[in-house]
């Protein structure tokens, strides 16, 4: 088993998608690369700790590749927005692939340097090595499968679900 780091907005909207992806054996949300021992979500919210709010993505390679979980990575969320996602916004909403080793680091370099052509701005996506990492609150773990009724699920998660699973159909 491989584990992927990435930051995209809120991590509830990651967690969810990547859930629906075969290869993907675990999600976990938490913080990532701040600046707090043992950050709490009251805490990251205040845009003030340096951390992102990320997903840990435990994958089996033979199933998917590194490079397939950036490609989805980047369909799911807005690259070229700096510190915001939607109505997200601060620095913990950044988007960010933290690498865990020198593979991943060139792989998501690589990979931003292949696809920013195509889009119309800047991509802003930071690429950095593991800091520090902090397993969120065990509330926002799998947060669109307990709370799937709630409005932000339906309008903001839901359709980052729908669209990891057309994505994977077409992959197939």
């Amino acid at each position: 088993m491989k584990e992927a780091i990435f930051g995209g907005g809120c991590f509830w909207c990651l967690d969810a998608a990547f859930r629906v992806i075969d290869g993907v054996k675990g999600i976990e949300c938490g913080y990532a690369n701040g600046n707090t021992p043992n950050p709490t979500y009251k805490e990251v919210c205040t845009d003030t700790t340096g951390f992102a709010e990320v997903v840990k993505i435990t994958f089996d390679e033979s199933k998917i590749s590194y490079e397939k979980l950036l490609e989805l990575f980047f369909l799911l969320h807005d690259p070229t927005t700096l510190n915001r996602q939607g109505n997200d916004f601060g620095s913990q909403y950044r988007s960010i692939i933290i690498t865990l080793d020198k593979e991943q680091k060139e792989k998501a370099k690589e990979y931003i340097a292949t696809i920013e052509k195509n889009y119309p701005k800047k991509i802003v996506t930071k690429v950095e090595p593991l800091k520090n990492y902090y397993k969120a609150e065990e509330y926002h773990q799998n947060y669109f499968a307990k709370n799937p009724e709630q409005s932000y699920c339906q309008f903001i998660v839901l359709p980052k679900v729908i669209k990891a699973a057309k994505w994977q159909e077409l992959k197939k």
